[in-house]
């Protein structure tokens, strides 16, 4: 089972801008904002966005990325409008990804540091 997740950021203040409004429509909230980080959950951290502790420039992980659970499809919208509305770009409009499952109904965003994360739901319409 995974405690958290954590992705670097440049700007701790750009990060909190663009991760506020998004966390809200999945349903998570600020839990914690420093100069180093911006830390989100339901009650415990789970998701982190901090600034590299050796002093050198964040980067995205090619390949990674984080799926948070969305409740139902109209959630994915949300998430992925209001991505759109902070600065996000779209990596993968909402829609069915059949090829992973019928019911596969996902978006895909790179944040502002270009760290790529998802939302998705299962449930059938």
């Amino acid at each position: 089972m995974i405690h958290h997740v954590s992705f670097g950021t440049g700007d701790v203040a750009r990060a909190r801008a663009f991760y506020d409004p998004i966390m809200e429509v999945l349903g998570m909230r600020r839990l914690m904002f420093d100069e180093y980080g911006v830390h989100y959950g339901t009650g415990d951290i789970e998701f982190s966005l901090i600034c590299p502790s050796n002093d050198k420039p964040a980067r995205a992980g090619n390949g990674a990325h984080v799926a948070f659970t969305a409740r139902d499809r109209a959630m994915v919208d949300r998430f992925h409008n209001i991505a759109i509305a902070h600065g996000g770009h779209s990596d993968g409009a909402p829609g069915i990804r059949s090829d992973y499952d019928p019911n596969y109904y996902a978006a895909f965003i790179h944040d502002p540091d270009g760290n790529k994360i998802e939302a998705v739901t299962m449930a059938a319409v």
